[in-house]
């Protein structure tokens, strides 16, 4: 009798485990469907961030800004970079000449601002100088 009840047992687990992996293995195709379709969409995600990152950077920099009534002016970091490189300033002397701090020229340079309309007509005015004319311009400052 003993023999009988453990073949009995035997045959139903074995039947519940192949109904149960009947059951499941649905679910886990599914779920391993779902898990690749979230990786794709987290990586859109990220391309899409980026995107609009850098589509925002170059609008900040390069957004025309007029200054009551002026001409629009443009702005690029570099070319602010250049300017105060060939006065030969540093970016604090170069911010008095303008009416800024250094901090606000160094944020300027490194495009993670843009100056207000009312600094945009101050650097279209230095835009000009030489290195005498700026030197004597922030001597009068001081």
């Amino acid at each position: 009798m003993s023999n009988f009840n453990s073949v009995l047992k035997g045959e139903i687990a074995r039947v519940a485990r192949k109904e149960i992996k009947n059951a499941v293995d649905p679910v886990r195709k599914a779920n391993a469907n779902y898990r690749r379709e979230i990786a794709e969409l987290k990586r859109q995600v990220l391309a899409l961030q980026k995107e609009i990152r850098s589509l925002s950077k170059a609008a900040r920099v390069y957004t025309p800004v007029a200054a009551d009534g002026q001409a629009n002016t443009r702005f690029g970091a570099k070319g602010l970079k250049s300017l105060r490189a060939r006065l030969g300033l540093s970016a604090a002397d170069f911010g008095r000449l303008v009416g800024a701090s250094g901090q606000s020229v160094y944020n300027w340079e490194t495009g993670k601002t843009v100056p207000r309309a009312k600094q945009q007509a101050a650097l279209s005015s230095v835009r000009g100088l030489g290195k005498r004319e700026a030197a004597k311009r922030l001597e009068a400052l001081v």
